[in-house]
């Protein structure tokens, strides 16, 4: 049994598992699998530079493989992994915060790892839970996961959660401190990633985390910062990457909590905290790419909105994204990419949804369902969507993204944005793999 406090704030301090002293970390940290899902040259390529060194690799499915026939003995085999590494002591316990440093470029993004309670998170349209989703929840999306998660004796998490702080009372300090905390691990990235960093947070600086984040959580404070009015449940945590992760656990959770009790490691779900004024942290747009367009896309779109839908034929991709930036932000708009080298924007009269992604998603679920396409993968990178867009039988909707300075005021006064508005930065600036946490 667990002997830590709960905290009424949704979150605990946590007791995680890192990789022991003398492990590769550049080859154990790999990237968020929900990442390169249409590039599996991309996996190939981590795979060779693992090889069958003791690596996150081995821990994780990539979900560039989820429809393979041989899914269900991938998911045993890093069921099995999992327990090898444990029992061969390959990850060594560490408890209390870790504050992460990841470099990128020459920004470095601050994190903060915690274990979130379960029991504080909804996932539904509705919620009004001290965590929320951001997005919509695409529930059909969470089948395999929850085969990978059922029985796994850890958990890796490439959650990323949101924290409004716009004082800078969390995560600040910690990197103003930075020199004096104990270093954990710290290791280049594979691929592009970049660079990141681990370190102890010590019991004095953790109690004033504690405080700072339940002050955030304060019910008159959280109206107060959304203009809303009072006794309005508050909103702490808001994910950030990974929503379906989260919603994942959520659902094994409520599969076994009736037996399981409430101090069980799997009712808490470690993530990575941000603050989400870092200005190290960029939001970038989640692109649409079809594959398998049997239609042409412009006769489509006609189709769904007559006449309140226009297009622009330009000559390159870089034109067509000139295009998008240079109209007014009450112009709402998208770029088309294909069939081949062919490009356009797409501009909206009197939009059914504020935001191009609600007026385009329906669409694209309704163009899938009637066989139009046979399916939408989402993708990151103005780049990956023009050239996968580019592919024979292929197409692309480039999609603008809603800014950060706004996102956390609409998601608590109008509820979850549609699924795979945003992300937090390019593919290759995703959390990579290097704590794991018990969860059986």
């Amino acid at each position: 049994m667990d002997s830590r406090p709960t905290n009424p704030a949704g979150f605990r301090l946590p007791r995680l598992l890192l990789p022991r002293p003398g492990i590769d970390l550049a080859k154990w940290a790999v990237i968020a699998c929900d990442q390169y899902t249409s590039e599996p040259e991309y996996w190939q390529r981590v795979a060779d530079e693992v090889g069958e060194a003791p690596s996150t690799l081995h821990l994780i499915f990539p979900e560039v493989y989820l429809n393979r026939p041989d899914a269900p003995a991938r998911i045993e085999t890093i069921k099995r992994t999992m327990r090898r590494y444990l029992d061969e002591g390959l990850l060594a316990e560490h408890a209390g915060p870790v504050y992460v440093e990841r470099r990128l470029g020459h920004r470095v993004r601050r994190g903060l790892m915690l274990e979130l309670d379960l029991e504080c998170y909804d996932f539904s349209a509705e919620s009004a839970s001290l965590i929320r989703p951001t997005e919509g929840t695409m529930v059909e999306r969470l089948a395999p996961r929850i085969a990978v998660r059922n029985e796994a004796a850890l958990e890796l998490p490439h959650i990323l959660v949101l924290i409004d702080d716009r004082e800078g009372t969390v995560l600040e300090p910690l990197a103003a401190a930075r020199p004096a905390l104990a270093p954990l691990y710290e290791t280049e990235l594979m691929l592009g990633g970049g660079h990141v960093a681990g370190y102890a947070v010590d019991a004095v600086r953790a109690e004033a985390v504690v405080r700072a984040l339940r002050a955030l959580a304060e019910p008159r404070a959280c109206a107060q910062r959304y203009g809303l009015p009072e006794g309005t449940p508050p909103m702490l945590f808001a994910m950030g990457d990974g929503n379906h992760s989260l919603a994942t656990a959520k659902s094994v959770w409520e599969r076994i909590k009736a037996t399981a009790g409430p101090d069980h490691p799997a009712r808490w779900a470690l993530v990575e905290v941000e603050n989400i004024h870092d200005p190290a942290l960029a939001f970038e747009p989640i692109h649409r790419l079809l594959v398998g367009v049997e239609v042409d896309l412009r006769s489509a779109l006609r189709q769904e909105f007559g006449d309140k839908v226009s297009f622009t034929d330009l000559p390159t991709a870089q034109a067509m994204r000139d295009r998008l930036r240079a109209l007014p932000a009450e112009r709402q708009a998208a770029g088309l990419v294909g069939p081949g080298a062919r490009f356009a924007v797409a501009e909206f009269r009197d939009p059914p949804s504020s935001l191009a992604v609600g007026t385009l998603q329906p669409f694209v679920d309704r163009l899938v369902a009637a066989g139009g396409a046979a399916e939408v993968d989402y993708v990151h990178g103005d780049e990956t969507v023009e050239r996968l867009g580019q592919q024979p039988g292929n197409a692309g909707l480039h999609i603008g993204t809603v800014g950060k300075s706004e996102l956390l005021r609409r998601v608590v006064r109008e509820g979850p944005l549609p699924r795979k508005t945003f992300s937090m930065g390019e593919a290759d600036e995703k959390r990579f793999y290097v704590e794991a946490r018990r969860i059986r």
